[in-house]
């Protein structure tokens, strides 16, 4: 099937668009966050296309005076993938790399949003992530990682909020490959094993530079992915790390981090250290990562629109739907040098045992 994209020189393959090889989890997605340094306003959206599931959905949620409100929206692709609107939700590319718009049109849930990204540095394209269970691939996906400032406005129940380019940050990614998309795999790897998953991720902000951080664990704590880079406000090209880890402590009785200590050194041997506290926890599911219900790739209808809200002070951080979250954290930043203070999220998402910081089971809590 030909579609729009065919008339651009982009193919990879001798294949129309609309079809990307042939693994049904190959998924192709942009994200966004944004927040005040103060963490008074935060907000984060997603758009994923699935080709080989025929589906295309979107989210935009956003965190005000303790309550994150979620706007979720799926349809049918129709093998048309450059049509990034899905329901209300739309996102478009206005200077490749430098300037994206985000917007949420009128609906009947009474949030609305019309917000431009713009660049503060160069993208950086984190390493490839790979992992295999056995001869089984689960994960096999690129990602290029970009910090900026954003402009515009959201509205929810009728409350406007401007957003000013000096007084917002944020980060945005966009990552395509391989990974668990839509309804799970009926039979999975054999011989069974137990979930585990051990997941970091930190793009922080500061007045004149950025700092990303990774890392994806084994049980025994072995990273298989891990990075992290520091970089100037504008062009310049980033260095990244020869070395880094990271440290955690946990809020009690969850797993979720209380604070966390980045350590990271450059190929000139300078050492570099980030201190993080979390201020309060941005739930993925929010933007459907882990919803049972509007997980990403899960067909819905034709067109669907749905809405909700969490009450931050109530929620049970427990319950698997909200493990997996993005902490907004106030950073500081230590080097040769260097001090400076600055905001950022610690995204985490740990299943199953993690034996350096004495997790057990699937879920539960940091002893």
């Amino acid at each position: 099937m030909l579609t729009k994209a065919d008339d651009y020189p982009v193919h990879q393959r001798p294949e129309p668009i609309a079809t990307s090889g042939t693994d049904r989890n190959f998924y192709d997605r942009y994200f966004f966050n944004g927040y005040t340094t103060d963490g008074s306003i935060f907000f984060a959206a997603a758009l994923g296309v699935y080709p080989h599931l025929n589906v295309m959905d979107a989210a935009f949620s956003v965190v005000l005076n303790g309550v994150q409100h979620n706007l979720r929206a799926s349809r049918l692709l129709a093998m048309e993938r450059m049509d990034t609107k899905v329901g209300p939700i739309a996102i478009e590319v206005v200077a490749p790399l430098r300037t994206l718009r985000l917007r949420v049109d009128d609906n009947e849930h009474d949030v609305k949003a019309d917000v431009v990204f713009h660049a503060r540095a160069f993208p950086v394209e984190e390493p490839r992530f790979t992992y295999r269970i056995g001869p089984r691939t689960i994960l096999d996906y690129t990602r290029l990682t970009q910090n900026g400032v954003y402009e515009g406005f959201i509205e929810v129940a009728s409350k406007r909020i401007e957003l000013e380019p000096t007084k917002v940050l944020g980060t945005r990614d966009r990552s395509w490959g391989i990974r668990p998309i839509g309804t799970g795999d009926q039979q999975p790897v054999a011989p069974p094993r137990m979930p585990q998953f051990y997941w970091l991720w930190a793009p922080l902000n500061f007045s004149d530079r950025f700092m990303l951080y990774h890392k994806n664990a084994d049980a025994d704590g072995t990273p298989w992915n891990t990075a992290s880079v520091l970089g100037g406000v504008g062009d310049g090209k980033p260095t990244r790390m020869a070395s880094c880890s990271s440290r955690i402590v946990y809020k009690s009785g969850t797993r979720h981090a209380k604070s966390a200590i980045i350590e990271a050194n450059d190929p000139y041997g300078r050492q570099w250290r980030a201190e993080l506290t979390s201020k309060f926890n941005f739930y993925m599911s929010g933007i459907g990562y882990g919803h049972p219900e509007w997980g990403h790739g899960m067909y819905r209808s034709e067109n669907a629109l749905g809405y909700d809200t969490y009450d931050l002070s109530s929620l049970n951080e427990n319950d698997p739907r909200y493990q997996h979250v993005q902490a907004f954290v106030t950073a500081k930043l230590s080097g040769p040098d260097v001090e400076r203070e600055g905001a950022g999220v610690l995204e985490q998402l740990v299943v199953g045992t993690y034996a350096p910081h004495g997790l057990t089971g699937i879920f539960d809590p940091a002893p």
